[in-house]
């Protein structure tokens, strides 16, 4: 007779280094925090011991959890300004911009409709979806680690924020934050695509070397 065992990753793994690294998200290390006994920070960076100020945050259990968690306003603000520079240029939201202007796409009225039936996926606001059929409107910047279905919106909690799209899938304007985005939800922790978390080590590199 067969046995089946289930396999629990590890909730967090060790480099060669010996600094450990979220299982869920291995760009972010794992610190213990020298400030505060009992808890860890989480950084992008690897120097150690780690810069506290340039941190994503501190928890008290690991993998962090929405009550373990908290997080770093510093880094908040730094996110943000990584993304109001470069969001509108990331491949994966160009992509997104692109299949919102087609037309076999959903448009304002039907993406609403959904909503207000509740067939319409997580939830954000009427705006969005895929496919805005040649009508401009807003495509949405969502966190990797919980990624809606084709043609439905994100949570509020996953949704960093939001692109302004004419209806040839340009993106017009600037990256505007949701504010309500949320760093550690029940379905993990942040997640950038490969493109903007580049860019957002960089300028944490970069901010480090000022110190």
């Amino acid at each position: 007779m067969l046995t089946t065992r289930l396999f629990t990753p590890p909730p967090f793994r060790c480099l060669v280094r010996g600094i450990s690294t979220l299982a869920s998200n291995p760009s972010i290390k794992v610190f213990p925090n020298p400030q505060t006994p009992g808890t860890y920070l989480l950084s992008y960076l690897d120097t150690s011991p780690p810069n506290p100020s340039l941190a994503i945050g501190t928890t008290t259990a690991v993998p962090p959890t929405p009550r373990s968690f908290q997080s770093n306003p510093r880094f908040l603000s730094i996110l943000y300004d990584v993304l109001a520079k470069h969001a509108a240029v990331d491949p994966g939201l160009k992509s997104q911009a692109q299949a919102f202007a087609s037309p076999g796409g959903f448009s304002f009225i039907q993406a609403r409709n959904q909503r207000a039936s509740g067939t319409g996926a997580g939830g954000a606001s009427a705006e969005g979806g895929a496919g805005g059929a040649g009508v401009g409107g807003w495509v949405h910047l969502s966190d990797s680690r919980n990624p809606p279905d084709f043609g439905r919106i994100a949570w509020p909690e996953d949704i960093l924020g939001s692109v302004e799209v004419d209806g040839n899938g340009e993106i017009l304007g600037n990256f505007q934050a949701s504010g309500t985005y949320r760093i550690v939800t029940n379905q993990g922790i942040l997640g950038l695509s490969p493109f903007l978390q580049e860019k957002l080590i960089a300028r944490l590199r970069e901010e480090e070397r000022k110190t």
